[in-house]
């Protein structure tokens, strides 16, 4: 049976923003991410042909974001005085990130990852995809996104902003 469109952005909309999020490392960009995915699926909702069109609306969310990525490097603005709802815990966004201790700091180590680590650590770890659906929504092997995986972990494991996560302190 399809899934009503409201009805999926109702229940995915949170994800998907903090996907976004990730991938691009401003809000607002992120919520235009989003927004124009989401619209691109609306306009051929009666053709995807899956009981949960998931996988459908990230591959459109991951190619939009790649083509924005193309066309608006350097251009992006980085607001400096607001912090965005989405690492602030905000009430109005409803994330999947919200039991990381330190999300800023997270955020920040992705950041710091070259875009295609980023797009597969994100997809992996936090869109909680199999190697082969990964690699699917990417659109590459099952090889690349092991070999990128180890190359974004071995990258994360020496960023120490992460050490608090790698050794929480001891209890006195």
């Amino acid at each position: 049976m399809p899934v009503d469109f409201s009805e999926f952005v109702a229940a995915r909309y949170g994800s998907l923003l903090g996907m976004a999020y990730l991938l691009t490392h401003d809000h607002a960009l992120a919520e235009d991410l989003v927004q124009t995915a989401l619209a691109k699926c609306w306009r051929s909702w009666g053709a995807i042909r899956a009981d949960d069109p998931s996988a459908y609306v990230r591959r459109v969310l991951l190619n939009t974001y790649r083509a924005w990525w193309r066309t608006k490097k350097g251009k992006r603005e980085f607001p400096t005085e607001v912090l965005p709802s989405v690492l602030v815990g905000s009430d109005s966004v409803d994330s999947d990130y919200d039991n990381v201790d330190s999300k800023a700091v997270l955020v920040d180590a992705l950041a710091r990852l070259p875009r295609r680590m980023r797009t597969v650590v994100v997809l992996r770890y936090l869109g909680d995809l199999t190697e082969a659906e990964t690699a699917a929504t990417v659109g590459c092997a099952v090889g690349t996104i092991k070999s990128q995986t180890s190359r974004a972990l071995a990258k994360l494991r020496q960023d120490p902003t992460l050490n608090d996560f790698r050794h929480p302190p001891l209890a006195s």
